[in-house]
């Protein structure tokens, strides 16, 4: 069963971890390339590489776990001190030397596979470069991923493009293509969902192709991004963009710990109002999908991150059931038409 993740980032990172035990998976994640944020800014400005932390963590989690965690810990190491490599992790630095030694960023990837037993597939969405284009409400404009992401005060996108010609990486477009099922999220709406589906070709295929699709929410709003959104909001603003209808919606229903909560509040962010209703085209699956411990922040981590994020076996048993029920109902159908 061949399995494509959208995103990249930390959400779409959970959900690699909690479905790379499932052996007869075929999983391949696409990676967002916009990332011009922290260590990304100089790999892109000074190197002219594709920003790697997005592909990076989709190496980690989906990296075996042989080494009891050895791997995550050397990829993950942030440098909080020393001037030039403040703020790196090692595993930014190693696929620099990677791309170098190969002579691409997917050589590196591929290499990178290979030393870490790697059987899914990552796949940059486009290998241009290319900088994501916020319009907001107010009429203003504002160029870059990381300015986009951590905006000073709360406004909406009414639009998002990108800056200058791209075109898919040819073989995400097969990739898509191939799929059975898409999963789409968690992740920043903006900045890490639709920076994916935006790029020529992505939407498209998506679109045209057979496979069900499957959105996570993420758990809180983010200021600049989906304040003020509510569940529904954001599936009518993913379909707009695709062009179809989403077939599944999953949900968390579990409940954030309370000292989480009060600061995401005092942020002025909220939990996203359930206004959604199943129909012919949509089931909607409601699960405690909630990690039990705080995100903590490395040392030398200067960017803002969320501090609770979905659990990857959670979220892993849940989505498998998807696979397998459709799997089932596809088995029945069969029988009822053979023998009708």
């Amino acid at each position: 069963m061949n399995i494509v993740v959208i995103g990249g980032g930390t959400g779409s990172s959970n959900v690699l971890v909690g479905l790379k035990n499932y052996k007869d998976l075929n999983i391949s994640v696409i990676v967002g390339t916009m990332d011009d944020g922290g260590s990304n800014a100089m790999i892109k400005d000074e190197l002219g590489l594709l920003p790697l932390s997005d592909i990076r963590k989709s190496i980690i989690a989906l990296a075996q776990d042989s080494d009891k965690g050895l791997i995550r810990e050397l990829f993950t190491y942030r440098f909080s001190e020393g001037n030039g490599i403040k703020g790196h992790t090692l595993g930014n630095l190693l696929m620099i030397a990677m791309t170098d030694i190969t002579g691409s960023e997917v050589s590196a990837i591929d290499a990178f596979k290979f030393l870490f037993e790697i059987s899914g597939n990552i796949l940059p969405v486009t290998t241009d470069d290319a900088k994501l284009v916020a319009k907001y409400d107010d009429g203003t404009t504002v160029e870059g991923e990381h300015l986009i992401d951590e905006p000073k005060s709360d406004k909406h996108i009414i639009d998002l493009s990108l800056d200058s010609k791209t075109k898919a990486y040819p073989p995400t477009i097969d990739t898509i293509k191939d799929a059975n099922y898409i999963i789409i999220g968690p992740g920043d709406l903006y900045t890490t969902t639709l920076a994916v589906l935006i790029v020529p070709g992505i939407s498209e295929t998506i679109k045209e192709s057979n496979a069900k699709i499957i959105f996570i929410p993420n758990l809180m709003s983010k200021i600049g991004q989906t304040r003020g959104l509510t569940q529904r909001d954001m599936v009518e603003i993913l379909e707009k963009q695709i062009g179809r209808s989403i077939d599944y919606i999953l949900m968390n229903n579990g409940e954030i710990p309370k000292n989480a909560l009060k600061r995401y509040l005092d942020q002025g962010e909220h939990q996203f109002k359930d206004d959604l209703e199943e129909n012919s085209k949509r089931k909607i699956i409601k699960a405690d999908l909630i990690a039990n411990s705080l995100v903590k922040k490395d040392k030398g981590d200067e960017l803002v991150r969320s501090l609770v994020r979905h659990d990857p076996e959670k979220l892993g048993s849940e989505l498998y059931k998807i696979f397998r029920n459709q799997g089932v109902s596809r088995v029945f159908r069969w029988i009822i038409n053979v023998y009708r």
